[in-house]
């Protein structure tokens, strides 16, 4: 019989040359592929719940007005009552219509016809002002409206 020879060969280690490379690229891409959100809240934002809710595939298609009462840090200078954002600051319902018209312009022709206004209303606000903005809404021809809301029991709404 014959004896096998034990080859006391090692393994070459792996280059670790071209790692900075790599994390360089990879950093690079998630910082052109990430996109900040640029609008901050400043009214309170509690969202009511829904039975039959659907997700919004197309964001880019999406304009958002949000409506509530001004956050605790700026209830001294403006109030407790529900107050209108576009974009970063408060507005009348005035000038819901030419935002959105504004809005509707800075988008591609192609999907302004598939444009919805997304309504993010705390659950505490009057029905009066959101009849009073999908009124406004209707004057400039903005009849896609969304009503942003959570997965859940409809009956917590009354709490």
């Amino acid at each position: 019989m014959s004896k096998f020879k034990k080859n006391n060969t090692t393994v070459p280690e792996v280059s670790t040359a071209s790692l900075p490379d790599i994390v360089f690229m990879l950093l690079f891409f998630f910082m052109t592929v990430t996109v900040m959100k640029d609008d901050n809240l400043n009214v309170s934002n509690e969202l009511p719940n829904a039975s039959e809710i659907k997700k919004l595939e197309k964001k880019d298609r999406v304009i958002t007005i949000h409506v509530g009462r001004p956050n605790d840090r700026l209830v001294p200078v403006l109030g407790k009552e529900p107050r209108i954002q576009l974009g970063d600051k408060f507005a009348h319902l005035s000038e819901i219509g030419p935002y959105v018209l504004s809005r509707l312009t800075s988008m591609p022709e192609a999907l302004r016809p598939y444009a919805v206004i997304s309504l993010k209303v705390d659950r505490k606000t009057h029905m009066g002002l959101i009849k009073d903005i999908k009124q406004e809404l209707r004057t400039v021809g903005a009849l896609k409206v969304n009503y942003t809301t959570y997965e859940g029991d409809v009956f917590q709404n009354l709490e």
